[in-house]
C-alpha cells in the first residue's frame, strides 16, 4: 500500500480559543511566523503526501485564501526587492495540491472524515488533526505511514498518558508486535479510568484504509451526540488489521490556550529570528520575579 493522500479535519468552531476564534479560524492563528495549519501541512508533505483535503466550514475561507497566490502582494514585494518575503509567500501556496470540502453540519470528527470519501476513493490515506502540531526528528505521519505499509494495515498514533488524563482521549487495547508498534484489537472514546483498555491514547495522527467510509456511514451518534471516529475505528480494527505506533516526538494541542502558548514559545526559541532575543527576555523576566 502506498499513502499519497491526507485529510485534515478543520471544521471545528474553536470554542476552546474564544474570543480570538470568533472570526479567525483557530487553524489560522499565527504561531511565530506561520499559521498553525501550515506546520501540519508541512508535516504531511515531509511524509510523502502529495494531495491534501482540508475539511472546513463556511466561516473558514481564510485558509483557502492563504494557500493561494496573491498577485497584488507578490507584485509589490517584487517591486520593493523583498525577495525573501516573496519566496515565503509563494512557498505556502506551492506546498502541495490542496483541496477543500465543507462539513455543512457540525456532526463530529467521524462525519468530517466521511466527507472525504470521494477525494480518497479506494486508497489508504493519512489523517492529521488540525489542532495537533507534532515536533519529531522523523515526521510523526511518516512513522505511521511506514508502519501501515509494513503491516498492510491501518495505523493510529499513540503515546502513554496518565490514568487521570485518559478520559480526554481514546484508549486502545494493544498487544506488542515490535518495539513501539502494537496490534490493536479494541478501543473506546473518553473512557473512565475503570473502563480504559490501556494508558495508550490516540493522539491526532492516523493512516486509514478506505473501508472506514462504509463503516462511518452506518455509525450512530455516540459520545456527545456526534459521529465519533473512534466508534468507526473500533469496528475497523475488528474487521481489518490495525497497528498502534508509539510515535517518537512531542505533541502540542494548539486547540487550547495553554498548548498553543507552549508550542509558540518552543518554536520561537528555536527560530533563528526570535530565539536569541526570546531566551534573553525570559531569563531577564524570570530574574525579576
Amino acid at each position: 500500500m502506498k499513502v499519497r493522500k491526507a485529510v485534515i479535519p478543520a471544521a471545528g468552531l474553536g470554542t476552546r480559543m474564544l474570543p480570538a476564534t470568533k472570526t479567525v479560524p483557530k487553524e489560522m492563528l499565527p504561531m511565530v511566523d506561520k499559521p498553525v495549519i501550515q506546520y501540519i501541512i508541512e508535516e504531511a508533505v515531509a511524509s510523502g503526501i502529495e494531495d491534501i483535503l482540508i475539511v472546513t466550514n463556511r466561516a473558514k475561507s481564510a485558509m483557502d485564501d492563504y494557500f493561494d497566490y496573491y498577485p497584488e502582494l507578490e507584485t509589490r514585494l517584487n517591486q520593493a526587492g523583498k525577495d525573501k518575503e516573496l519566496a515565503e509567500v509563494r512557498q505556502a501556496a506551492d506546498l502541495a495540491n490542496i483541496f477543500y470540502v465543507r462539513q455543512k453540519e457540525t456532526k463530529g470528527l467521524g462525519h468530517a472524515i466521511w466527507r472525504a470519501k470521494r477525494f480518497v476513493g479506494d486508497e489508504p490515506f493519512a489523517v492529521l488533526l488540525g489542532d495537533d502540531i507534532m515536533r519529531a526528528e522523523k515526521p510523526v505521519t511518516k512513522q505511521l505511514v511506514e508502519a501501515a505499509e509494513k503491516y498492510d494495515a491501518s495505523a493510529v498514533g499513540v503515546q502513554k498518558v496518565s490514568t487521570q488524563a485518559i478520559s480526554r482521549y481514546s484508549s486502545v487495547k494493544v498487544d506488542a508486535l515490535e518495539e513501539r508498534i502494537y496490534a490493536v484489537s479494541d478501543m473506546n472514546e473518553k473512557p473512565k479510568p475503570e473502563e480504559m483498555f490501556s494508558n495508550f491514547a490516540i493522539l491526532g495522527r492516523y493512516v486509514l484504509t478506505p473501508e472506514i467510509f462504509d463503516i462511518l456511514e452506518q455509525v450512530k451518534p455516540g459520545y456527545g451526540g456526534e459521529i465519533q471516529l473512534t466508534d468507526g475505528l473500533k469496528e475497523l480494527c475488528q474487521k481489518r488489521r490495525m497497528v498502534a505506533v508509539d510515535f517518537e516526538g512531542r505533541r502540542y494541542d494548539t486547540g487550547n490556550l495553554n498548548g498553543f502558548l507552549e508550542a509558540t514559545i518552543d518554536f520561537a526559541l528555536d527560530h533563528p529570528g526570535t530565539g536569541p532575543w526570546l531566551k534573553r527576555f525570559i531569563q531577564e523576566k524570570a530574574a525579576r520575579m
